[in-house]
């Protein structure tokens, strides 16, 4: 089972205490995430005289937006992550099917060569027998 754990953390000047199952660097994230966007709101003019609430449901909007951003940009980075697996899937098929041409070709190639060489070998063998009968013919001419 995981562990509880708390941290201090200061949020607009104000010390909070932090608790739940992330680590205290998480917490120290978080905290300086949200000092980050009252840092940004602080800096537009009228914010400071705003009422606390507005101030509050503007750093709400300004998170949740951040939030959807994010959330968005997942969106298309997984649709992105899942046409490269296609792809690649299509490559690795198309190459298996590529490496099976090359087989049948080189089998095909091997037996041409062998039928080639089996042509030439009886090529050369009626060839020989041919001047065998030649010399036994002049052999026999002048046995005579």
């Amino acid at each position: 089972m995981a562990v509880k754990n708390t941290a201090q953390v200061i949020i607009g000047g104000k010390i909070i205490t932090l608790g739940g199952y992330e680590s205290e660097e998480y917490f120290q994230q978080v905290a300086s995430y949200m000092n980050k966007k009252i840092g940004e709101l602080e800096t537009v003019p009228g914010y400071g005289r705003q009422p606390m609430e507005t101030k509050h449901m503007l750093l709400s909007l300004n998170i949740t937006d951040d939030y959807f951003k994010a959330k968005k940009q997942v969106e298309t980075y997984e649709l992105d992550l899942q046409q490269k697996d296609q792809e690649m899937y299509d490559l690795k098929h198309e190459l298996i099917s590529l490496r099976m041409q090359i087989e049948e070709a080189q089998k095909n190639e091997q037996e041409a060569l062998d039928e080639k060489n089996e042509q030439e070998a009886l090529d050369e063998k009626n060839l020989l027998e041919g001047k065998v009968k030649e010399l036994e013919k002049e052999l026999d001419e002048m046995l005579k």
